[in-house]
């Protein structure tokens, strides 16, 4: 791992720039600019808020609020692990010409989906402030939670990347899955309300990363609860034992990428 904070030293300036210039490249390609990364996020709000309270009929308390948590660390994570399988390909040209080590790459992508994630998040304080939600020293516990789901999210990520250097239908099956995923979540309803069998509960809640991220988030944010600790703290492990995997298993292998995507 010293390797790593050295290189993370050496290249953080490259990082920062290529992030911000990758998110002006976002803004300028795009007509409304910087006011997508807040359209986009409140569009699928109020469109899982008519599934849930239209089609569904859920009653959850600050029911768009607990929509727009789940779709703000969704995203983050179905971002990066889609992004991330062909993000080698993607900076061929850069791989192939010059060394640069490949979870810089990562590291970009993840600023510039990060980013997002912040605005999305900083709308869910503004609409904490709209509803009216009680605010207690729980939403302290905030912090903690994500950034597990970043160390998660990154060593996912790692694997994911190097695994898609050499699967090509790596990609079909990641969206297989995903899509699978999202919807054993919560991201527009309430798991711990809507399943009442404890095997499938523990499956869905606890054993899924994501559901227990978001689960615990909304508790600290809107409903004054305490994260349920365990469950969390067992995932930032296995989060920090997947980056230094990933990491370990990049720098080993890095230099026979080149080589496979010729």
């Amino acid at each position: 791992m010293k390797r790593f904070i050295n290189d993370l030293k050496k290249y953080k300036n490259y990082i920062l720039y290529a992030t911000w210039a990758e998110l002006k490249t976002e803004v300028i390609n795009s007509y409304l600019g910087w006011l997508w990364m807040i359209l986009e996020p409140l569009a699928f709000m109020f469109i899982y808020m008519f599934i849930g309270t239209v089609v569904f009929r859920y009653k959850v308390e600050y029911f768009p609020i607990f929509v727009f948590i789940g779709l703000s660390a969704w995203n983050f994570f179905n971002k990066m692990v889609v992004a991330s399988v062909k993000l080698v390909q993607m900076n061929r040209d850069t791989v192939t010409k010059v060394y640069l080590p490949k979870f810089v790459l990562l590291l970009v992508k993840m600023g510039v989906n990060g980013f997002k994630m912040l605005v999305s998040f900083l709308l869910v304080f503004i609409f904490m402030i709209f509803y009216k939600v009680p605010i207690t020293w729980n939403v302290l516990y905030f912090i903690p939670i994500l950034i597990t789901v970043i160390l998660f999210t990154f060593g996912v990520c790692t694997i994911v990347m190097h695994l898609g250097v050499f699967a090509e239908d790596l990609v079909n099956l990641v969206n297989i899955f995903l899509r699978m995923l999202f919807y054993m979540t919560g991201v527009f309803y309430d798991i711990s309300s809507r399943i009442h069998n404890a095997v499938y509960r523990t499956l869905l809640l606890d054993l899924n990363p994501m559901a227990n991220f978001i689960y615990n988030m909304r508790n600290v944010l809107l409903y004054k609860s305490a994260p349920v600790g365990m469950w969390t703290l067992l995932w930032f492990f296995i989060g920090l034992f997947l980056c230094i995997l990933g990491i370990r298993t990049i720098y080993k292998y890095e230099n026979t990428y080149v080589k496979v995507m010729k």
